[in-house]
């Protein structure tokens, strides 16, 4: 039974290694149950022993005809101890190289994972590099292109037909929003590329100046802004502008036709210690950060679509916009460790949530490569 027990034990430890980790199948082998289970099998085998010298004395004293039966059941009981300690000792030895032979695999597959996270890092960053210098390389001809079309509408148009100026309206127009587009674009490569260091930034203060800067929209719109309950966390502050920016100005945009726009902007702070499975990290403190509109709201089928670039729901002509800033909002946030979400149904409003950690983790590059070119605002290099 004590050999069935100890058999047991091993197979156990090495199912729970397999299917549950190198930790746990080490926190079962710490707890000593197998070496006392050997310790139980060596002392029954010393019972044993014991018991079988008693035996040889008490039977030499009566006999000697017994002293050859009882030396050959002394040996046999020694050979089937010495079989049942190499039995033990072989399978003790195919577990353990099983097991290094596991952590070995488990030490490669993590280097490939890191090889495999820099080399993603560095395809993001040469990725970025490209956008911002396509986004200069294409700017330069389409402020030609509107200039040019300017003078054109300004000297020309009394020798134009109607066709002709219409064609020329058009032409302004695309320029234009392939103009925004291009902002557009150069906003979200910003977010990693123009990355500023993390301070503590009230987000009160920033929701303030954002209202303030929304406040013709608002006028136009005859809505509503209300800020409550933005506490202070550690953040880059231009992405937290951004980020209220872009929600506020979509909530203002997608209201109901002859309803004004009402905007709710609140915060709150989720404990990891009692929050837990919530989207919150255990044991680190989070703002909730939820906009809320009553505008005409989405299907929520389409919830990731709306976050991904170039998506729109709504056709051009309809609301203005390039279907790029719900990207940045969701870029910024996973740039705070964060995220973000939606919950809306057709026609009774939107609620945008991002879950941001308050304070922030540094976070270190050591195989980041120094870029020869990372700034937006000069002339393309190429």
């Amino acid at each position: 039974p004590l050999i069935r027990r100890k058999l047991d034990e091993l197979s156990k430890t090495i199912n729970l290694r397999r299917d549950a980790g190198f930790e746990s199948a080490l926190e079962v082998i710490l707890t000593d149950a197998g070496k006392r289970t050997m310790d139980d099998l060596r002392a029954g085998i010393a019972e044993m022993e014991q018991e079988e010298r008693r035996l040889l004395e008490q039977r030499a004293a009566a006999t000697a005809s017994t002293a050859t039966k009882t030396k050959f059941a002394v040996i046999f009981g020694t050979i089937v101890s010495t079989a049942i300690f190499g039995t033990i000792a072989l399978f003790l030895s195919r577990a353990n190289s099983k097991l290094e032979y596991e952590v070995q695999e488990r030490k490669r597959a993590e280097q490939r994972l890191v090889k495999q996270a820099r080399e993603l890092g560095r395809s993001n960053r040469e990725l970025q590099q490209f956008a911002n210098v396509a986004s200069h390389d294409l700017q330069e001809p389409l402020r030609k292109i509107s200039a040019f079309g300017d003078l054109l509408e300004a000297s020309a148009t009394d020798g134009l037909t109607e066709q002709g100026r219409d064609y020329v309206r058009k032409m302004q127009g695309a320029a234009a929003r392939m103009s925004t587009l291009i902002e557009d674009l150069l906003t979200l490569s910003r977010v990693a590329s123009k990355a500023q260091p993390f301070v503590a930034v009230d987000l009160a203060t920033v929701a303030r100046e954002v209202v303030a800067d929304l406040e013709v929209r608002i006028e136009e719109t005859g809505g509503r802004v209300e800020v409550v309950d933005l506490p202070t966390i550690e953040a880059d502050r231009t992405q937290m502008r951004q980020l209220l920016q872009n929600l506020i100005a979509n909530a203002l945009k997608f209201h109901r036709p002859g309803e004004p726009p009402l905007v709710r902007v609140r915060g709150s702070l989720l404990d990891g210690q009692t929050n837990g499975g919530n989207g919150v990290r255990a044991g680190e403190e989070m703002l909730r950060l939820t906009v809320e509109d009553n505008g005409i709201g989405f299907d929520e089928t389409y919830l990731d679509r709306i976050f991904t670039v170039f998506q729109r729901l709504h056709g051009r002509g309809e609301y203005e916009g390039s279907g790029v800033g719900l990207a940045v909002c969701r870029k910024i946030v996973d740039r705070h460790a964060g995220t973000i979400t939606a919950k809306s149904e057709l026609g009774r409003g939107s609620t945008f949530i991002a879950t941001i950690p308050v304070n922030q983790r540094p976070i270190d590059h050591p195989d980041e490569e120094e870029q020869p070119w990372t700034d937006t605002e000069g002339p393309s290099p190429y």
